[in-house]
């Protein structure tokens, strides 16, 4: 069972604001009566209970009229606070404290719920836990084990709602229900009613789905009963066809048999026809021969042996001066090669070269038209005019250096006079300050003392009426004293002179004696008022004292958090000042520091701009150049084709060279066959059988003879194409060098330049953004301290009037004393000067009462 301990108020409804208005209210058990007037507060304490326990207003009210109302107070933010001590549950101490402020802006207020704290004792350690880590109410509702709604409706019930019992049946039923939880149990029944009619309606779609499960059976019996009479049929259909298939198989061997006889009499009918042709063709080509045999060899074997070991050795001596024509031919062509790869490699070398020259003379004027617009906006002459030389560049340089250092000098001289002005406008808007409130306190300290004089003199004209009613008893008493004289006369003349001497005597001194006390009393009376406007002027002090000390404590209180948040404590102005200072030199740092990024972040915006733009460009030079390449090679693969084409010329040469050696050597092979008596092959010297033969060899070489003209032409056409198209690639290889370079080393450089800006740009921007951030906070420290240090300056210029006013008002320094039958005083300038003048002055006191 949980029970309250006790509970501190401080800043709600009536309770004031200060500390010392802080009021602690302990619960005792098992019974705590509050008693009191209307008006005293009882309310306000159950509310405060209500509102620690549940965090619920009381009724009507939104926050602002529950906190102390901030026009009362004379203050801009009135802060209210609750605190309760109780034990939970479970017997453990548990203390809970809620905040409010309430702040006057203009002719509103504005009303802030700041961050609760529920501090545990667990194992002898504060355990602390915060309304933004967790929800605070509930908390509150299961350390005190009491549900909401018991809470509000019957232990905080508020006095106004204290008659919910007679409200009407509705109302009445839902706060019975939310006091024993009712509401529970009618969500329990109504979810089960939900479930049953969720099931019976899922019965309901069972049974029909039961329903078309029964006909879906019924379907797929009948099914099987027909694939059970469909595969019987099967079955006597593969019995039908496997013996029919047995009654085939001699029928197809007999076929396969026929089939084979078919195919020898076809081979047979093929061959025979053949052999037909060919003995036709033999008995035409023998024919062919006979007709073109112009003379028939008469000699015997010897002689045709002869001669036909003589045509061999031409045939030899012919073959090895073709085997030297072919080996200069080779050679010729290496050499024809080499001069090609030379010139390959010049071509190259050429086109490097002219890349390299093009580019210099391209920077060259990108660099004279830069030195021509800057020379431009700086206004320097004698570089209007391109190209530049050597000595008008380093003449550039030299003064553009000049004017860089004068304009860095001149910014820094600028620099040091902002910074001095700047320096000089707070020391002068500090001493304005500084005057402006001493001014404000000096107007308020002499409308107070022209107030009291307005009230001094009053009194003194009350006593100078009072003192003119003296003078006309004087004057009663002179013409008494005049009555007297004469009344004396009239008795001297009747009565006895010596007798009225002495009255007379007598009178005088009495006169004498009274005129005497009445200096006295004039004195005392002057000394009294000399008195009276010392401890008026030692009221106001002591009135401005209070005031003052007043203000310092407001000024703490407004200031005590804030300081202490940013110093770690309570600081004087000379510290203050010199934390300001300390803070102003880490404002100037950062802000150098930010500025210093901040050009770093454009030097590398500007250079990733040049590098994009140098990229963008060199990107668009590659796919120039891949386009030419492709044009030319129809492929990317630039050595393979090169590499292929040189082959395919190299082929081409040789046909060309074959077909130009054909010509001669078909025409004297013809000529061979035509001449010599007997037929036989000029190469393989296979002796012809027929003339028919011989003709058709003759017939084909001359076939191929008329043919080789045209075949020649066609070589040598298409050989001059593949070498200009080999000059072209050859010319184009200083561009495939370049198209090289440019995909494995200047484009990837210059994206990982990119790449490398990038994060650098990111790196630059994080860090602007982390000084911006700290500038930030530092700026507002320093107007937050700033605002602080003007009250600060207040409050210590207050402090040492209220010890200069303490030093004023210190009994030991001022002493009244009676000398002389005057009463004098006098100020002391130490409390060791007062003690022996204190008793010196002692018994003079005592015995004329005159201590003040």
């Amino acid at each position: 069972m949980s029970k309250i301990d006790k509970m501190s108020i401080l800043g709600v409804r009536s309770f004031g604001v200060e500390d010392k208005d802080k009021q602690v209210i302990t619960f005792f058990n098992p019974l705590t009566i509050l008693v009191g007037p209307n008006g005293a507060g009882k309310t306000t304490i159950i509310e405060c209970l209500k509102y620690i326990c549940t965090g619920d207003f009381p009724p009507g009210s939104k926050g602002n009229s529950f906190v102390h109302d901030p026009k009362v107070a004379n203050e801009t933010d009135v802060r209210a606070q609750i605190r309760l001590q109780f034990h939970d549950v479970n017997g453990e101490l548990v203390a809970v404290q809620r905040s409010m402020v309430c702040s006057q802006k203009g002719k509103k207020t504005e009303f802030k719920t700041l961050e609760g704290v529920i501090t545990r004792i667990k194992h002898g350690e504060k355990v602390s836990l915060s309304s933004k880590c967790a929800e605070m109410d509930r908390e509150m509702i299961a350390a005190l084990g009491v549900s909401k709604s018991v809470l509000n409706n019957v232990i905080f019930c508020h006095q106004e709602d204290s008659n919910w019992p007679l409200s009407e049946g509705k109302a009445l039923k839902q706060k019975f229900d939310e006091i024993f939880s009712a509401t529970r149990y009618i969500k329990a029944l109504e979810t089960l009613r939900q479930v049953r009619l969720k099931q019976g309606q899922r019965v309901k779609e069972c049974q029909v789905e039961l329903k078309y499960l029964k006909q879906n059976k019924e379907k797929a019996q009948e099914i099987q009963n027909q694939l059970t009479s469909r595969e019987t049929q099967l079955a006597a259909s593969k019995e039908n066809v496997r013996h029919i298939e047995n009654q085939l198989e001699p029928l197809k061997n007999s076929l396969m048999e026929i089939e084979q006889n078919l195919i020898k009499v076809m081979r047979l009918d093929n061959e025979s026809k053949a052999l037909e042709s060919r003995r036709k063709q033999m008995e035409k080509d023998n024919q062919d021969l006979q007709q073109k045999m112009e003379k028939v060899f008469q000699g015997n074997d010897e002689q045709l042996r002869r001669m036909y070991q003589n045509h061999q050795k031409t045939v030899k001596e012919k073959e090895k001066r073709l085997t030297e024509c072919q080996r200069e031919l080779e050679a010729v062509n290496k050499e024809f090669l080499r001069f090609n790869t030379e010139k390959s490699e010049l071509l190259v070398e050429q086109g490097r070269l002219q890349l390299q020259a093009d580019r210099y003379q391209q920077h060259i004027r990108t660099r004279d038209s830069l030195i021509q617009s800057l020379a431009t906006q700086l206004e320097l002459e004698g570089f209007e005019t391109a190209p530049l030389n050597e000595r008008q560049i380093n003449s550039f340089q030299r003064l553009v250096k000049e004017r860089q250092d004068k304009d860095m000098e001149s910014a820094n001289n600028l620099m040091k006079e902002f910074g001095e002005k700047e320096t000089m406008k707070q020391k002068q808007i500090d001493e304005i300050r500084d005057k402006k409130t001493g001014l404000e306190r000096t107007i308020v300290l002499k409308l107070d003392i022209q107030n009291k004089k307005q009230f001094e003199v009053k009194n003194l004209k009350q006593e100078l009426y009072q003192l003119e009613g003296s003078s006309n008893r004087l004057l009663e008493l002179d013409q008494e004293l005049t009555k007297a004289k004469h009344e004396l006369v009239e008795a001297e003349k009747n009565c006895n002179v010596e007798t009225l001497e002495m009255e007379i005597k007598e009178l005088q001194r009495e006169k004498t004696n009274l005129d005497s006390t009445l200096r006295k009393l004039d004195k005392e009376m002057e000394q009294l008022n000399l008195n009276t406007t010392v401890i008026t002027q030692m009221d106001m002090l002591k009135k401005d004292k209070a005031d003052k000390e007043d203000q310092i404590r407001k000024i703490k209180f407004r200031h005590n958090e804030e300081l202490i948040c940013l110093l770690g404590f309570f600081p004087s102005k000379n510290q203050l000042e010199d934390w300001l200072h300390s803070r102003v030199k880490e404002i100037n740092q950062t802000r150098d520091k930010l500025a210093k990024l901040n050009k770093e972040l454009v030097s590398a915006e500007q250079n990733k701009s040049h590098i994009t733009t140098e990229l963008r460009k060199k990107e668009e030079q590659l796919s120039t150049y891949e386009e030419k390449l492709f044009d030319v090679c129809g492929s990317q693969d630039f050595e393979s084709d090169l590499n292929k084409l040189q082959h395919d010329i190299e082929k081409t040469s040789k046909q060309r060279a074959m077909l130009a050696g054909a010509t001669a050597v078909y025409s004297q092979f013809i000529t061979q066959l035509a001449d010599e008596n007997q037929s036989c092959c000029p190469v393989c010297q296979r002796v012809f059988e027929t003339e028919a033969e011989l003709q058709d060899v003759i017939n084909d070489l001359q076939a191929k003879l008329r043919l080789a003209p045209d075949k020649l032409k066609t070589t040598e056409s298409e050989l001059k194409k593949r070498e200009k198209k080999r000059d072209d690639m050859i010319s184009l290889k200083p561009i495939r060098q370049t198209v090289s370079e440019l995909h494995e080393k200047d484009i990837p450089e210059l994206r990982n330049k990119l790449q490398i800006l990038n994060r650098e740009i990111q790196s630059l921007k994080a860090d602007i953004e982390e000084q911006e951030t700290l500038l930030g906070t530092i700026v507002t420290e320093e107007e937050s301290a700033k605002a602080c240090l003007q009250d600060i300056t207040l409050m210590e210029r207050d402090q040492v009037r209220i010890l200069l006013t303490r030093l004023r008002t210190k009994p030991s320094f001022i002493i009244l004393h009676v000398q002389n039958g005057k009463v004098c005083w006098k100020r002391m300038s130490s409390h060791l000067a007062f003690f022996p003048k204190c008793y010196e002055y002692m018994d003079t006191y005592k015995k004329n009462k005159k201590i003040k």
